[in-house]
């Protein structure tokens, strides 16, 4: 076990997240051999996600309970029609008291934080997202209420709490539909064959030691390089907070990866089996980090970076914005995210310019774009531009202070996302 800890270099999501590893592989072996019923498939998934909230971050658990709690109160006093308005504002109220309780420890105490609460509101942060999106499928109509025949017979509520509380989606993982979970539950009998289901399962874990590697060649690199305030050497301080932007970059991809690894552990995400006779895992996934990386435009880089969650924010807030749709978006995803001052800067004065810049700049610029040098040209100037600019909200929003503020202007690379403001002026 503590040479599990050392590999994971101490991130505490990526190291429970290896030790759930086993139990979802035990789940998906009891239930593929028809061990465990529909019902007992659901109670596993409930208990174990309870059991784990308790060994991971303790008392803090009551935080994930009372939104499971809450969810199911809604679903059983209101009418489908307006659960959702009820769900998300209540829900987001609770994640934010406890942000800001965080804040209120950071710099009004000077404390820090105790380890298992923000593990606790990370796993909050992404209750939100379940909880928020079934209840807007109940309000859509995509998923029946419980209670629409006027039955009473509370047991019905299992899947919607077992939907909450699951233990492979606890800590990480892609966002899921209510309707796909419950398939992949219902469908494990149709599974693919355990050699197709291992191969895919060494295919992500040697991505995550891949992803676990390559931050260690980062941080001597980043050692080597000295950052110096208001330094003459523009380029070497602009190249060491691109180098900490991959670094931090790094820890993200290696945990929705290794999340996405314990969901499919456990069978989830599995979609039967597509026309062609291909084994179907489609969308349940937050993206590939080579490609996202190798994305030369920021609007691009913004939908597949941490995919799902991408999908979750079009649809709680792009879809039913009436005024600035872009805007709205990024300013409720720094809410989402803890409405820390590094955050609210990132996300308001960063990512919407950029992504707006990207599409005025990619219009006007594409006709000229005749030849094929003057294409790769483009792109290669574009990828370098996405980066830099990915970079300052990466840093912002994971440094979480006005400190990463000072920190970009004093590197000169804070400039980037200001040509973007620029851009759509001129144009």
């Amino acid at each position: 076990m503590d040479l599990v800890w050392l590999f994971c270099d101490g991130n505490p999501q990526l190291f429970y997240q290896f030790v759930n590893m086993p139990f979802a592989f035990l789940f998906y072996c009891l239930a593929r051999q028809g061990h465990l019923s529909v019902i007992n498939r659901y109670v596993y998934l409930t208990l174990g996600g309870f059991i784990f909230a308790i060994v991971t971050v303790g008392p803090y658990s009551l935080l994930l309970f009372f939104s499971a709690v809450l969810l199911l109160l809604l679903i059983y006093c209101l009418q489908p029609t307006h659960i959702h308005q009820w769900m998300l504002g209540l829900q987001m109220c609770w994640q934010t008291f406890w942000h800001l309780y965080i804040q209120y420890q950071l710099y009004w105490l000077q404390e820090t934080p105790d380890s298992r609460l923000l593990l606790a509101i990370s796993a909050l942060m992404l209750m939100t997202q379940r909880v928020s999106s079934l209840s807007l499928d109940l309000q859509e109509g995509t998923v029946t209420s419980p209670f629409q025949n006027s039955s009473q017979d509370l047991s019905i509520l299992i899947p919607f709490l077992s939907y909450s509380l699951n233990f492979p989606a606890l800590l990480g993982g892609p966002l899921c539909s209510f309707n796909t979970f419950v398939q992949s539950v219902r469908q494990m009998s149709v599974t693919p064959p355990l050699a197709s289901y291992l191969r895919r399962l060494t295919s992500k874990l040697l991505q995550v030691l891949v992803l676990v590697w390559i931050k260690y060649p980062l941080k001597e690199l980043l050692k080597s390089i000295t950052f110096r305030v208001n330094s003459p050497c523009v380029c070497q301080n602009i190249i060491w907070i691109w180098i900490l932007s991959l670094l931090l970059k790094m820890n993200y991809y290696a945990h929705w990866k290794v999340s996405e690894c314990v969901n499919n552990a456990a069978g989830i995400g599995f979609h039967g089996y597509s026309h062609s006779g291909k084994k179907s895992w489609d969308g349940f996934s937050d993206g590939s980090p080579w490609v996202t990386e190798a994305l030369s435009r920021p609007s691009a880089f913004a939908c597949q970076w941490n995919r799902t969650t991408a999908v979750w924010l079009r649809r709680m807030v792009f879809k039913r914005s009436n005024r600035s749709p872009l805007f709205m978006t990024f300013l409720f995803s720094a809410w989402w995210h803890g409405l820390h001052p590094g955050q609210i800067l990132a996300f308001s004065s960063g990512p919407s310019p950029c992504v707006q810049g990207d599409y005025k700049i990619h219009h006007f610029l594409h006709p000229m774009l005749t030849s094929k040098w003057r294409k790769w040209l483009y792109v290669c100037l574009n990828w370098a531009f996405t980066q830099l600019t990915i970079s300052c909200v990466v840093v912002c929003v994971e440094l979480q202070s006005l400190e990463s503020v000072k920190l970009l202007w004093s590197s000169y690379i804070a400039v980037l996302p200001l040509l973007s403001v620029l851009i759509i002026i001129i144009l």
